[in-house]
């Protein structure tokens, strides 16, 4: 939307691109208001809405990750984990085993991608497959494993959750 744009601009292009079927995701910044169209009717002409008062551009994004693209919100965005900044301007290193098999592996793992410079174990305990007789990870252990490793290498933990 445009800078200047007002309340009732933004409503009145909200409520068409909901009449075309689309989920509006709204993001306020300090400056404008982007307004995510997720879903709907692909072949909708975009020119409608181009044309609304207040819009300032209209971007297609075909992109699976809509939510996180820059197109849809052009702002960093910042996790915090205890005082570890994730996104922030500091290089974060996430590293570990893809699965969790062993006490040994975990902790000789976490001790080597620490001293490489991680700062932050990352590690899978549940393996989800399709089939039943593949290893599927040690689930809960895993976690326990996962994070005993962390702890004694000083370190954050990061896991999948499916």
């Amino acid at each position: 939307m445009q800078e200047q744009a007002t309340e009732e601009q933004i409503e009145k292009v909200t409520e068409s691109l909901s009449a075309l079927g689309f989920d509006i995701h709204r993001s306020t910044g300090s400056l404008r208001t982007v307004l995510g169209a997720i879903g709907g009717n692909r072949t909708f002409d975009q020119r409608l809405v181009e044309v609304m008062d207040g819009v300032s551009e209209v971007h297609r994004i075909t992109e699976p990750y809509k939510l996180a693209s820059r197109t849809f919100k052009s702002e960093r965005t910042v996790v915090q984990i205890g005082d570890l900044r994730i996104g922030g301007d500091e290089v974060v290193v996430m590293a570990g085993p893809c699965s969790a098999e062993t006490e040994e592996q975990v902790g000789t793992t976490a001790a080597a991608v620490k001293k490489a410079g991680a700062s932050v174990l990352r590690g899978g305990a549940f393996k989800p497959r399709s089939s039943p007789y593949s290893f599927q990870g040690l689930g809960e252990d895993g976690l326990k494993m996962l994070r005993a490793a962390a702890d004694d290498q000083e370190m954050k933990l990061v896991s999948e959750v499916m």
